[in-house]
């Protein structure tokens, strides 16, 4: 089994910074592909950034340039440093990762830009 828990969400006032984190555990040797989304209060889940094995990454044009997809291996550990934080980043955050042809979500951890 692969589960995957997100962490390191919380509550930030613009221009802050959070670090989120999200633990694979089980075997991650096949785990290709990480994906980091989020879902705003009555949006749709979108695609924030996301990671290869091989460490190719892509972002969101909306977080470009602020936020940093990583991921250590030995530790089966995917990062999203967010920096710049705007109130429109608040949302849940959720972590994909991709393992063959399965997919496995976490739970979530929300994020809240407010002053």
């Amino acid at each position: 089994q692969v589960q995957v828990v997100e962490s390191g969400g919380g509550l930030v006032q613009p221009g802050g910074s959070l670090r989120l984190s999200c633990a694979v555990s089980g075997s991650a040797v096949s785990i290709n592909v990480v994906d980091w989304y989020r879902q705003g209060l009555g949006k749709q889940r979108d695609l924030v950034a996301s990671i290869s094995s091989g460490g190719s990454i892509n972002y969101a044009d909306t977080v470009k340039g602020r936020f940093t997809i990583s991921r250590d291996n030995a530790k089966n550990t995917v990062y999203l440093q967010m920096n710049s934080l705007k109130p429109e980043d608040t949302a849940v955050y959720y972590c994909n990762v991709h393992r063959g042809i399965w997919t496995y979500w976490g739970q979530g951890t929300q994020v809240t830009v407010s002053s």
